[in-house]
């Protein structure tokens, strides 16, 4: 009877106190939303591919010459594309969190 009792109350809390939980918290279209219109104003994708695209162009072309200066471009751009990809999933996800 007391362990009816005590589980009762506890299913009732959790039912309680889901709405409360869910008003701190931003929905994953929201928050994406919101980061896509912030990236677009501030061009990240851009900005973050064509850096990494530059530096590893100057460090291939010191390490092997134009050949190497043009794998170096090919693999910084796509470190940059990973890169911007993590940098805009953690916005999201923070977003999320915090109700940016």
């Amino acid at each position: 009877m007391r362990f009816t009792k005590t589980a009762a109350v506890i299913a009732m809390a959790g039912i309680l106190a889901s709405p409360l939980a869910s008003l701190a918290q931003m929905s994953h279209a929201r928050a994406k939303r919101i980061q896509e219109a912030h990236d677009k104003r501030h061009h990240h994708k851009a900005k973050i591919v064509g850096r990494s695209a530059a530096r590893g162009a100057g460090l291939g072309g010191l390490a092997g010459g134009p050949v190497g200066a043009l794998v170096g471009a090919g693999v910084g751009a796509g470190g940059g594309v990973v890169a911007n990809k993590i940098r805009k999933h953690h916005g999201i996800k923070k977003k999320m969190r915090h109700g940016d």
